[in-house]
Parts: structure tokens; C-alpha cells; sequence
């Protein structure tokens, strides 16, 4: 079996097979929200790390997300009991996505990122507000589906997993080259002849359903929601970019490496210190740009491009020499 094959099917055997031997209902906790978080990470970097386009505000696409499933629950529809709700809540993510690309897009400059930032912010306002049908800041409290952590790990990874190919396909296939044509120059990609406009809406669309459909699974997970927690700009939006950036934008698996590192941290933070994480993250992110501006992940892969161009029409030996 080739080596790359090999290098990703053992891993994911043995995180199919962890909850089968660790049973500890807080190490489960902590894998469920660091697969929850690669799906945020990879999600975003679609949109500002492969495309160029950077938002300040997906917090917005999370809690639709979010409520559209936990609205469905407390109406009684069997839809959400059933888990189709995630795919709901995705749906939902993708309307709001394409209603706001739609206006912003056809602009040039910041106004997408301010607008997605002020879109979260009204969200968060009008779920604070009609209470008829989000409780307001009550919150949507309902029993979990599932009492074992161990069914709501295999769904979130199934999730991750869903999410990290469908990436890894988008950017191999047309839609990714015209992702990165976007990216790296709008005028020359215009020039030949692809519509910016329209190729941007796509990437977001795929970013909004898969961080529609994390917002559904944390809804589901949890039990309870509020529009303080699923609205947050630091605690979603930021935590997105800058989980990305640690790991590093515009790579695979950057994002999924940023949110395994944000988890730990945060865990570290929350038992030990009691607060302050995001100052480290803070402080973690200006190390990261100083000294790896690429993130840990495309770093590495940039140091391994420099010793392969070395290397390149060269005695192997000679080199090991």
C-alpha cells in the first residue's frame, strides 16, 4: 500500500476504534469538541484561506445552524429527533450565505467581511429578541438524543471526516483552481474569463453548510443553546480565523491541527488557570506570524519544499552526505 494510503487509514482506525477501549466520558468530550472544531476550521478556510475571502462573522452561519434545529425540536418535528436536522441546519446556513454573498460579492474590497461581522451581531439581536420562537435569552433547553458520548463521537467524526474530503475534492477538482485564481488576483482571473462573482458565492455556500451543520451537531450535543453562546464573535467567528492561522490557512490540515491545539489549550486554561486563554491565543498567533507566518502546518510544508528543491537533480547520496 502506498505510503499516503497508509498514513491517513491508521489514524482514523484507531480513532474509530478509541471509544471501544477509553470509555472516560471527559476524554470523549474532549475528542467530540476537537472533531467539532476541525469542521469549523476546515469549513472557514475554504472561504479564507483557499479563496481569499476572509470573514469576520461566521458565527452567523453557526447559530442558523443552531437554531434551525433547535426551533424544529421544540415545534416537536420528528425531522430534528431523527438527526436529519443537521442537514437542515446546514440548508438553512447555505440560504443565509447565499442571500448575503449575493449583495456583498458584487463589491470590491472589506465590505463582505464587515457585513458578515454585522450580520452575526443582527442574528444574535433578533434571537435575543423573538422570543415566540427562540425563547430569547432563555435559551432552547431539550434531552439529548443519545446519553452515551460514544454515539455522538462516531457522529461528529463521521462529520469531520464528510467535511475534510469534500474539501480535499473541491480543491482538486475545477472549482478549487478557480478558488485559488480568485485568491492570489481578481483582475487576472476575471481576464480569463471566470466570474469572481459567482465562484465566490460557491466557496461560501460550502463553508456556510458545513459550519450550518457543526452548529446543528452542538446544538444536539449539548442540549441547550442561547444566542450568547452560538452568536459569540470571539468565542465562534475570531476562534475560527485564528485556529486556522495557527495551524495554517490555505493547507488540509492546518485547521484540524489549530483545533486540536485550541481544545488543549482552552481545557488547560479552564482547569488550571480559570481564564485568560484567549490572551494566549492572542499572544500564541503574533509568535505564529512573527516566526511562522504560515502556520505550523504549511511551515513545515515550505521547509520540506526547500530541502525537496535542494535535493532536485542532485546525487541523493551526495546530499545525505
Amino acid at each position: 500500500m502506498p505510503k499516503k494510503p497508509v498514513l491517513l487509514v491508521v489514524p482514523a482506525l484507531l480513532l474509530l476504534l478509541f471509544p471501544l477501549v477509553f470509555s472516560n466520558p471527559y476524554i470523549l468530550h474532549m475528542l467530540i469538541l476537537s472533531m467539532m472544531w476541525i469542521i469549523l476550521g476546515v469549513a472557514w478556510n475554504l472561504l479564507g484561506g483557499f479563496t481569499g475571502q476572509v470573514s469576520y462573522g461566521h458565527a452567523a452561519f453557526f447559530g442558523t445552524g443552531a437554531y434551525a434545529t433547535a426551533i424544529l425540536v421544540k415545534s416537536g418535528q420528528p425531522v430534528a429527533q431523527a438527526w436529519w436536522g443537521l442537514l437542515v441546519g446546514g440548508l438553512a446556513a447555505v440560504v443565509l450565505a447565499t442571500f448575503i454573498g449575493w449583495i456583498c460579492f458584487r463589491l470590491r474590497g472589506p465590505y463582505f467581511s464587515l457585513s458578515a461581522l454585522a450580520l452575526s451581531e443582527v442574528l444574535r439581536l433578533v434571537a435575543l429578541n423573538w422570543k415566540e420562537v427562540t425563547n430569547g435569552a432563555e435559551g432552547i433547553l431539550f434531552l439529548p438524543a443519545f446519553n452515551d458520548k460514544g454515539a455522538y463521537y462516531y457522529i461528529v467524526f463521521a462529520l469531520a471526516a464528510v467535511t475534510i474530503f469534500t474539501i480535499h475534492r473541491v480543491m482538486k477538482s475545477k472549482l478549487g483552481f478557480y478558488f485559488l485564481a480568485i485568491r492570489e488576483d481578481q483582475d487576472a482571473a476575471e481576464s480569463l474569463g471566470i466570474d469572481t462573482t459567482k465562484y465566490k458565492l460557491v466557496s461560501l455556500m460550502i463553508s456556510a453548510f458545513f459550519t450550518g451543520v457543526a452548529g446543528s451537531f452542538y446544538m444536539n450535543y449539548m442540549g441547550f443553546i442561547d444566542p450568547g453562546i452560538v452568536f459569540d464573535l470571539s468565542k465562534i467567528s475570531i476562534m475560527m480565523i485564528l485556529v486556522t492561522m495557527l495551524g495554517g490557512a490555505a493547507t488540509l490540515w492546518g485547521p484540524a491541527l489549530g483545533a486540536v491545539i485550541y481544545i488543549l489549550v482552552s481545557e488547560i486554561f479552564r482547569v488550571y488557570v480559570g481564564s485568560g486563554h484567549l490572551v494566549f491565543f492572542g499572544v500564541l498567533i503574533i509568535v505564529i506570524i512573527l516566526f511562522f507566518p504560515n502556520g505550523i502546518v504549511g511551515s513545515i510544508l515550505e521547509a520540506k519544499g526547500r530541502r525537496d528543491r535542494k535535493t532536485d537533480g542532485k546525487d541523493p547520496k551526495q546530499v545525505a552526505a
